[in-house]
C-alpha cells in the first residue's frame, strides 16, 4: 500500500514526532509510509513532515485504505468470552510505533502488564510502558492505542496505562524479531 495519495477532504491528523494534532486540507499530496496497527503513517510531498492518520479516517486516502477503519476496535467493543492474558499480549503486539514498523512488544517499550480480577466480574490491567525517546509526543496517542485495543479482549472491563521513562528506553531492550525487521543483524 506504498505510493503517493491524495487527501480526499480536509482531514484532521497527528503530527509526528510532536504528537499535535492540526487539520489538513483536502487536495494535499502524501506519500504512504506504513499502514500498521490499523492507523496509517504519511510523508507530506510540500514539507516532508510525516502525520498519521486515524484509523477512522484512512478510507480519505483513497478506497483500499478503508480497510484500516476496520483494524482497531472501539473502546469497550470487547467480545464475548473468557479472559486469557495471552490475547491481550496479542493485541499489545497490534500496535505501532508511527516511525519504526515495528510493534511496541518487539520494540521492547511494554514494562508491564498485569491482569487482576475485578469484584463485580471481569479484568483489569494494568500496562507500564514506554516511549523510544522521552520528548517523544506520541507517548500519549500509543497509550490511547494500547488502551483501546486492550479493552477490545473478552473479560477486560479497564485498562490503566501508564507511560513511564524509568528505566530509559535503549536499543537493548528490542527483541531478535525486532532488530531482524530493521536489518540491525
Amino acid at each position: 500500500m506504498r505510493g503517493l495519495v491524495v487527501l480526499e477532504r480536509e482531514c484532521e491528523v497527528t503530527l509526528i514526532p510532536s504528537g499535535e494534532r492540526v487539520k489538513v486540507p483536502a487536495g494535499t499530496d502524501l506519500r504512504v509510509v506504513q499502514t500498521l496497527g490499523g492507523h496509517v503513517t504519511v510523508q507530506s510531498i510540500s514539507d516532508g513532515q510525516l502525520l498519521r492518520i486515524d484509523a477512522k479516517d484512512a478510507a480519505l486516502l483513497g478506497e483500499e485504505f478503508a480497510a484500516q477503519a476496520e483494524a482497531v476496535p472501539a473502546a469497550g467493543g470487547a467480545e464475548e468470552g473468557p479472559f486469557d492474558e495471552a490475547r491481550v499480549w496479542e493485541q499489545l503486539r497490534t500496535v505501532y510505533d508511527p516511525e519504526i514498523p515495528v510493534n511496541i512488544v518487539e520494540l521492547g517499550l511494554v514494562y508491564q502488564c498485569q491482569a487482576a480480577p475485578l469484584p463485580e466480574g471481569g479484568q483489569r490491567v494494568d500496562i507500564q510502558m514506554t516511549v523510544t525517546a522521552p520528548g517523544c509526543g506520541m507517548g500519549p496517542v500509543l497509550q490511547d492505542d494500547v488502551r483501546r485495543k486492550v479493552l477490545g479482549v473478552p473479560g477486560v472491563k479497564e485498562a490503566s496505562v501508564e507511560l513511564v521513562f524509568d528505566p530509559p528506553w535503549d536499543q537493548s531492550r528490542m527483541s531478535e524479531v525486532a532488530r531482524l525487521e530493521l536489518g540491525w543483524m
